[in-house]
């Protein structure tokens, strides 16, 4: 049994062959997929793929890059969608200051405001940090976000600010990147980081994994991630995907 963490299905790529990469997930034995949104459009996507397909399940937010597009409008939209039945989560939202789509002060506005949100509708977060690890961090703290559940999406930090969320009660999301050859960072990440601890994802159609590096990543492709954090814990690849599988659905309390 697998579980694709984070996977952007309603990305247009995905319109022309969507129900084909659906079978190719089981196929490959995804039982689960969570499906985050980015924006409001994304986000009502979401929620409608999860209700046409039983494996889909979704979370509500705004990235970082759209945080110049949120109002007080989008934030009750938001929070109405996040009703919806298997809306399992607020996310995926943070700040990035690698891209700076929108200015850093909007990011911050619009990071904090979700979390209260998530924190007012009892709803775990996914999390996009990139190039903000401390502000991150201190951003979830002060927010005492941790108290409604806190996953870090395709996490690229230090394993010791790794072991510092997992003290905290966090999860660490790995993706493909853990295949490319100059992964050292993130192998160490999964090497300190305990099993109970983890989830993997694609973040299709983003960073495919080797050996389909290069082409338009799909679920499926979340077997070679658990493939390799097997190979890096020295399991086998059965425990590494049941494990993680449980990890997720315990987070986004799936029966």
């Amino acid at each position: 049994m697998l579980f694709d963490s984070h996977a952007h299905l309603d990305d247009g790529r995905f319109d022309q062959d969507r129900d084909q990469i659906i079978k190719n997930a089981q196929e490959k034995g995804l039982a689960y997929i969570m499906n985050p949104g980015a924006d409001l459009r994304s986000s009502l996507k979401a929620v409608e793929l999860a209700g046409q397909y039983d494996m889909i399940y979704a979370a509500v937010g705004v990235h970082p890059h759209d945080a110049k597009d949120m109002d007080d409008v989008t934030l009750l939209l938001l929070k109405d969608l996040a009703r919806k039945p298997k809306v399992m989560a607020i996310g995926e939202i943070g700040l990035d200051f690698h891209y700076d789509h929108s200015p850093r002060d909007v990011q911050r506005q619009v990071f904090r405001d979700q979390i209260q949100l998530a924190r007012e509708l009892n709803l775990p977060i996914i999390i996009h940090d990139r190039e903000a690890n401390e502000e991150v961090f201190n951003t979830l703290r002060e927010e005492r976000a941790f108290e409604v559940g806190v996953v870090m999406h395709c996490y690229s930090g230090s394993a010791e600010l790794a072991r510092q969320y997992v003290k905290l009660g966090a999860y660490i999301s790995i993706a493909g990147p853990i295949t490319y050859p100059n992964a050292r960072k993130t192998v160490e990440v999964v090497e300190r980081i305990p099993l109970e601890h983890l989830f993997i994802e694609t973040d299709c159609p983003y960073l495919t994994p080797v050996p389909f590096r290069g082409k338009r990543n799909e679920p499926a492709y979340v077997y070679h991630v658990a493939e390799k954090i097997a190979e890096i814990k020295k399991i086998s690849f059965e425990e590494a995907a049941a494990q993680t599988a449980e990890n997720a659905k315990r987070f986004f309390k799936i029966p």
